[in-house]
């Protein structure tokens, strides 16, 4: 990590120099934090379905294994777009399948996805981009809510924008500067800090800007050409 400077030499932000080695063994920590609690909850089923002869228990047990099942997948095939190199350098995306592994990543009990933004093949970066998005969004609304995502502009030079509505809408200390490639003041990136700061690796891979805005219970979160 370097210290930047303003004109008279202050130091100001500690922006992020990661190399790949590192960049990629967070990555990977991030995705197994996602999975490992469904797959703990498969393990602990099955060790009822051992033990148990209450016809009720190995119902639940059973439900709990399902659920946990498909949660686990969906997270992993949100995880294989998000992070994931789909496919050779320079492919493109269908937003439709983007669309939904967002849906089983996100939607639940708590929290609901409206999606608006049209079918079509992507470069692969942008969806990649689109994704980490939604991931960001989900953050700034922790007791659940509503998240909506929907195109700006037309074609490849078109951007996105989020809006996430929920009783305890925040934007989250520090998630600005990770998007824009700087450290949390004091501390080093983890497992959980490094989706931001990927994200914001991606918009400038991919020539975005990303702001972030807070109005009452709403946050907007668009990324627009640079």
């Amino acid at each position: 990590m370097t210290k930047e400077r303003d004109d008279h030499g202050d130091a100001m932000t500690t922006a992020v120099n990661l190399d790949k080695l590192d960049l990629a063994a967070l990555l990977c920590s991030r995705v197994c934090h996602d999975v490992i609690s469904p797959v703990g909850a498969i393990v602990n089923g099955l060790e009822v379905l051992e033990d148990e002869d209450d016809p009720s228990m190995k119902a639940f047990a059973l439900d709990l294994i399902g659920k946990s099942a498909r949660q686990a997948s969906a997270r992993l095939q949100f995880a294989r777009l998000a992070f994931g190199a789909a496919g050779s350098a320079g492919a493109q995306i269908d937003t439709g399948d983007a669309e939904n592994v967002a849906r089983g990543f996100i939607q639940d009990d708590r929290t609901t996805l409206d999606w608006t933004v049209p079918r079509t093949l992507s470069p692969k970066n942008k969806v990649k981009l689109l994704l980490n998005l939604v991931m960001v969004a989900s953050s700034t609304i922790p007791r659940g809510g509503r998240i909506s995502v929907e195109a700006t502009g037309e074609g490849e030079e078109g951007g996105f924008r989020l809006r996430t509505q929920g009783s305890h809408s925040r934007i989250p200390a520090h998630i600005v500067d990770l998007l824009a490639g700087h450290a949390p003041e004091g501390g080093a990136l983890d497992a959980h800090a490094v989706q931001p700061h990927y994200t914001g690796l991606l918009a400038r891979a991919t020539g975005y800007g990303i702001s972030l805005a807070l109005d009452g219970d709403t946050v907007v979160i668009a990324a627009e050409r640079a």
